[in-house]
């Protein structure tokens, strides 16, 4: 009986060792282009593409520095705080509308409230594409091309639908004893948004917040579409401007600055990982 045991505990043991094993090997494969990115961006530019080495044979920081001081025209330091601006910006107005439009569709009763989420969620299903002529229009018309507001007042209206669709499934989950409880102490029904709901949601909170920080800071097209200025440009714009279609495209620099740029998204996603684990397990099971 006891060498049946070891016998089975040694079959586990090399089961879960190859197991890990695998996993490491796809994580490694996963990983490969950010560390030769990495790697590549301490390269000289005749080592980049002349060797299959990952490891550098000579490190060099001229990349970085002929980026980061605006060797080149531009000072990716201030793309780096534009973006930064325009994606903390977007958080605020996406947390502020998702909030308290998801609190109303799932705590408030008012008449045209089914036919209101209904065309929430359709709008989910258009493409962005259709839109961005007709938006490019009215905010060409009002002048606002050329400025931040295209980019950062409508997260104020609560254009995202996904976040309202996430706030809205998350307050349902929270138990209607507690409304009761609140109004029998008097609270109003902004009182138990912000004594009760907001403070309970946090997770779908963080879970917005981190994904609307992802998808600004990433964003290119529509911040190509409206800044034209470049001392209004982002990081997405600057790294562009690093290549050039007649062939002369400086890939050291590029790989140094995009290396750089992830920082602030990985930072982020260290920081609050577990509250976005947290939030989108909670939004799994209460949907």
């Amino acid at each position: 009986m006891m060498v049946k045991v070891v016998g089975a505990m040694k079959r586990r043991g090399i089961r879960n060792l190859l197991r890990h094993a695998a996993l490491v090997a796809v994580t490694f494969i996963m990983v490969y282009p950010i560390l030769w990115m990495f790697f590549s961006s301490f390269k000289p530019d005749d080592q980049i593409f002349s060797t299959s080495r990952l490891w550098p044979e000579t490190w060099t920081l001229d990349h970085y520095l002929a980026g980061f001081n605006g060797e080149l025209g531009m000072n990716f330091g201030q793309l780096m705080w534009n973006s930064l601006i325009i994606s903390v910006v977007v958080v605020v107005g996406t947390i502020f509308s998702s909030t308290l439009t998801g609190f109303a569709f799932a705590r408030l009763r008012f008449t045209p409230r089914r036919f209101l989420i209904g065309f929430m969620l359709s709008t989910m299903m258009l493409p962005a594409q259709v839109v961005m002529i007709p938006q490019y229009i009215m905010f060409h018309k009002i002048g606002w091309v050329n400025t931040y507001l295209p980019l950062t007042l409508p997260s104020f209206l609560g254009t995202v639908p996904f976040f309202i669709y996430l706030m809205v499934q998350f307050v349902r989950g929270i138990p209607r004893e507690l409304d009761e409880a609140a109004y029998m102490d008097g609270c109003s029904k902004f009182q138990l948004f912000r004594l009760i709901i907001f403070p309970l949601a946090r997770p779908a909170i963080i879970t917005m917040s981190i994904f609307s920080f992802y998808w600004t800071w990433n964003d290119f097209f529509g911040q190509l579409i409206y800044l034209s200025d470049p001392e209004l440009y982002t990081v997405s714009l600057g790294l562009s401007m690093f290549v050039d279609n007649t062939g002369n495209t400086q890939w050291g620099d590029l790989f140094a600055m995009s290396i750089l740029s992830i920082i602030p998204v990985f930072v982020v996603f260290l920081i609050f990982q577990r509250y976005l684990v947290e939030g989108i397990a909670t939004h799994g099971l209460k949907g």
